[in-house]
């Protein structure tokens, strides 16, 4: 496959309760394929995973340009749902759907894109105690363990966060 020297991408992440296979797995496939990753949180401290990782973002996620990137990615875990109600958050993904951006969310950063609306009549899925949610905004459940719907990609949890790196690496390489 050709490098994709090129392509820029944003992952947020929550200050506290990322899942850590969730956000490393996926970083980890797309900087293996040459994208440049830029990682944003709500504060540049230091950010820490439920099972013990850390990582320092590079950014807010009041800084995010969407015009930036070729995909904006929100990563899973019980801290997401700091973003649930996340204006800003929530206009990023809105934004990134409208300029036809990839956008991706795994876990329960799949209900986050539901939230900002983005995954009305689309084929998703997410963290299944999360389901209700994708359901009450439109989007078609799938309970599989990674979707790609045009340029929207979820993924159900940790165990397909492999899976959903590489749906991420395939979807900026086309």
């Amino acid at each position: 496959m050709a490098k994709l020297t090129d392509k820029r991408v944003v992952m947020v992440i929550a200050e506290k309760n990322f899942r850590d296979e969730e956000f490393f797995k996926p970083k980890e496939a797309l900087e293996n394929a040459g994208v440049k990753v830029d990682v944003a949180s709500s504060n540049t401290k230091l950010a820490k995973g439920t099972l013990g990782k850390t990582y320092v973002p590079d950014k807010l996620v009041l800084d995010i340009n969407v015009s930036d990137y070729d995909a904006v990615i929100f990563i899973g875990g019980a801290g997401c749902r700091q973003y649930w109600k996340d204006a800003k958050a929530l206009s990023v993904i809105k934004e990134a759907v409208v300029q036809g951006k990839v956008v991706g969310g795994i876990c329960s950063a799949g209900a986050t894109l539901a939230l900002a609306g983005v995954l009305e009549n689309k084929k998703a899925t997410c963290f299944p105690g999360e389901a209700q949610i994708l359901k009450d905004n439109g989007a078609n459940y799938t309970a599989k363990s990674v979707e790609v719907d045009g340029n929207i990609i979820t993924a159900d949890g940790p165990g397909s966060a492999v899976a959903f790196g590489e749906a991420l690496v395939k979807k900026l390489g086309e």
